[in-house]
């Protein structure tokens, strides 16, 4: 199995071997792959010579489409534990614990904003799907944070490679 060092370029490989028309489509499958996620699999597509607009289009759409699968199986599993019951709490892990403490100060909108400087938004939004927050309110949070950091490390990139001409 190929690290997460080898898979960017795999991407950009895979995405180079398509026709111009299905390149977004190989961002798309970028940007859903966590650690890829929107932002990684815009630089895929924008290094790779498709035009930035299309290729955060691309990336914001993979990326949410993974987020929105992880939270409608995560509250549906939620749900079912919660209505089986019976069994004894578990004591949260320690990383369980740290998200609910950075969950109780920030809420919501904080740890969607936040979260990406430290994990993927998959994860992210897994933890607040098991924390019984609505769906609604996840991936409305969700699609905004995926939205402003492709965005922001695009224009990033655009403008290194605008500069590096």
């Amino acid at each position: 199995m190929a690290g997460l060092p080898d898979i960017v370029p795999e991407f950009q490989e895979l995405v180079a071997q398509l026709p111009d028309w299905l390149q977004p489509a190989g961002v798309a499958l970028a940007g859903a792959v966590p650690f890829v996620e929107g932002e990684g699999a815009a630089a895929i597509g924008v290094v790779g010579g498709i035009h930035p607009v299309a290729a955060v289009a691309a990336a914001i759409a993979g990326n949410f489409l993974a987020v929105l699968l992880v939270v409608t199986v995560g509250v549906r599993t939620r749900a079912a534990v919660v209505t089986r019951g019976g069994r004894a709490p578990v004591a949260p892990s320690p990383r369980r614990q740290k998200f609910d403490r950075a969950f109780a100060r920030y809420g919501v909108a904080g740890v969607s904003l936040l979260g990406p400087l430290l994990i993927p938004t998959h994860f992210t939004a897994a933890a607040l799907s098991a924390s019984g927050v609505s769906r609604a309110r996840i991936l409305t949070w969700q699609g905004v944070a995926i939205t402003l950091w492709t965005v922001a490390i695009s224009l990033v990139i655009t403008g290194v490679i605008a500069f590096a001409r």
